[in-house]
């Protein structure tokens, strides 16, 4: 009985015009990068740290400026990827609130959790791409040079490719808040997880070369644990999601 007087608050998302939408969606957007833009201005002031923790993958590889702007347009990227990982809560905040009106009372309920349990995935993510993936991958891929070409890294390239990697992970590490998601929806099921497993392989490896730098190494490094992710939703699914 409960239950169904929970069920019966929902808010009609059909009730709202599509310009309801829009104009929802715009503020969460205007939100969310004002977010992003205040933390990026306050992370530019430790820019210099922050910049030196990025540096510890790189091991001994010295970095080098090819342009008058090249040290400011880095600290720009620095300051740009720190506002990213430190406005993430807010962001996802901001798109789960966007999707409430469609949930129930009791589901709403939950809404603070999955910000909570997302933010702290997408750190880990970003914490094993520098941990274990970035160093890998930097030794990898500089190997290449060997003896007979001498790589001049610039700071700039070296910024873009590490903030990006690690944002990567950080996503890729929200599988299983978004098989949960669907899961409730009833959208999906464990068994139909189960069942795509051949072609989830297949989708993880063209998702991974898409979004990873163009080698090998780097891309089966992401499908690995995103892989594992997927086996952890499959389980996540089958005692969360919506039953028949």
């Amino acid at each position: 009985m409960e239950q169904a007087q929970d069920d019966s608050k929902r808010k009609d998302p059909y009730s709202m015009s599509f310009v309801d939408h829009l104009e929802e969606l715009r503020w969460r957007l205007f939100k969310a990068i004002l977010s992003v833009v205040i933390m990026a201005i306050v992370a530019f002031y430790f820019s210099d740290w922050i910049f030196r923790f990025l540096l510890v993958p790189l091991g001994d590889t010295k970095l080098y400026v090819t342009e008058v702007t090249g040290s400011f347009y880095a600290y720009l990227k620095i300051a740009l990827f720190a506002g990213i990982f430190g406005a993430f809560p807010i962001v996802f905040y901001q798109l789960w609130m966007f999707v409430a009106p469609g949930l129930y009372k009791h589901e709403k309920k939950v809404v603070i959790p999955l910000v909570l349990i997302s933010s702290a995935l997408f750190l880990v993510g970003a914490g094993f791409c520098y941990v274990v993936v970035l160093p890998l991958a930097l030794k990898f891929l500089i190997g290449f040079s060997g003896d007979l070409l001498n790589p001049i890294i610039t700071v700039g390239s070296y910024i873009s490719f590490a903030g990006l990697l690690m944002v990567t992970f950080g996503l890729a590490f929200e599988l299983p808040i978004i098989a949960f998601f669907l899961g409730k929806m009833g959208l999906i099921s464990s068994q139909f997880l189960a069942r795509g497993r051949r072609y989830a392989i297949v989708i993880i490896l063209v998702i991974a070369a898409i979004i990873t730098p163009p080698d090998v190494f780097t891309q089966v490094v992401l499908a690995i644990p995103i892989y594992f992710l997927y086996e952890v939703s499959i389980i996540l699914v089958k005692f969360t999601g919506k039953k028949k």
